[in-house]
């Protein structure tokens, strides 16, 4: 085939070749030659042999070697350095904002030092929380561990982790601070179990988007944390009530995809927007009273009305961080989405 190929000016004569080598055997008469369908061989490769799976990885290989062996257009160092400026912008921006609209009010004397221990404290686990949070739910994701879990059944999965996150959340709770053993294992179990819900985010969202939801989201709660702590004392206690009530109305939102039928686009276009923004919203105004609870529950600590409990703390910033984190990765998909 190869040498029909490589000399197209013999074809004819290999075939008048094969034609009459065909009427010359008796085996096969005209008739049976008419009858047979002739293979086309003329448009066929030169290699019939099915592939190997080494021959897929060598194929893959070359292929992959061709990719490197291109040239990279490098991004303009303009390009980067004009968003680092932006992203500062909007930080400082927001944070002048939220100053000027919550905290038109501020205390006159300055933090005391017992106060600034605790709060500094406080945020200190909340990052070691957060920071383990990311890190198991990047080896989860790594090893394939998450995606063999929700392979199996995924409302199992869900279900089983709420369960855990919760148990270890309520066990964190009721440790005494004395017992520290127990006390950091069973919030290291619930930062773990955090990181196996949050895992299923990596399969969605590219690490560039991320990263960025990441970014916007310490730049949120910073500026608020930056407010309630800077602001008089328990000025902002009284929002718990109202914060319940829009929790409620954002779960209530989350679940009506589950009731409501596929053709109520409207209504379900309204209600995620609720789970969105007004989510954002609600834990945004969460962070805010979690800070200034924080800053009375140091000044009880230090009359000796309650024990010193960082821990116990930095959990309900952990559950403000993440719950703005996924909305702003949500948000962030969106907005790609529409670009393309």
């Amino acid at each position: 085939m190869a040498f029909t190929m490589r000399q197209p000016f013999k074809l004819t004569s290999a075939l008048a070749g094969a034609s009459k080598t065909a009427f010359r055997s008796t085996a096969a008469p005209v008739r049976a030659f008419h009858s047979s369908r002739p293979a086309n061989s003329f448009f066929t490769s030169r290699s019939t042999a099915p592939a190997t799976t080494l021959s897929k990885a060598r194929y893959a290989f070359r292929q992959s070697r061709t990719y490197m062996q291109q040239p990279v257009a490098q991004a303009p160092s303009g390009n980067l350095t004009q968003k680092l400026v932006l992203g500062g912008a909007m930080f400082g921006g927001t944070l002048l904002a939220i100053n000027l609209v919550f905290n038109r009010e501020t205390r006159g004397n300055t933090m005391p030092p017992f106060e600034r221990a605790y709060l500094n404290d406080t945020f200190m686990h909340t990052g070691l929380g957060i920071g383990i949070i990311g890190l198991s739910a990047r080896a989860m994701f790594q090893s394939g561990f998450t995606y063999r879990l929700m392979a199996t059944n995924p409302w199992v999965v869900m279900i089983g982790g709420l369960a855990l996150s919760i148990g270890t959340m309520m066990g964190t709770r009721a440790t005494s601070p004395d017992n520290y053993i127990q006390k950091y294992g069973l919030w290291t179990g619930f930062n773990v179990t955090q990181g196996a819900l949050l895992a299923p985010l990596l399969f969605m969202a590219p690490p560039a988007l991320i990263a960025r939801a990441g970014l916007y989201t310490i730049a949120m709660m910073g500026s608020i944390s930056f407010v309630g702590a800077t602001a008089k004392q328990e000025k902002y206690l009284y929002l718990g009530g109202p914060l319940l009530a829009g929790v409620a109305l954002v779960a209530v939102s989350g679940f009506a995809p589950l009731v409501l039928p596929a053709t109520a686009v409207r209504t379900l276009a309204f209600t995620e927007n609720i789970w969105l923004y007004g989510g954002l919203a609600v834990f945004g105004g969460f962070t805010l009273y979690d800070v200034q609870k924080i800053l009375m529950h140091a000044r009880m600590a230090e009359r000796g009305l309650m024990a010193k409990d960082p821990v116990n703390e930095s959990i309900s910033l952990e559950l403000d961080f993440l719950n703005i984190f996924i909305r702003m990765v949500q948000i962030l998909m969106m907005q790609q989405g529409r670009r393309k």
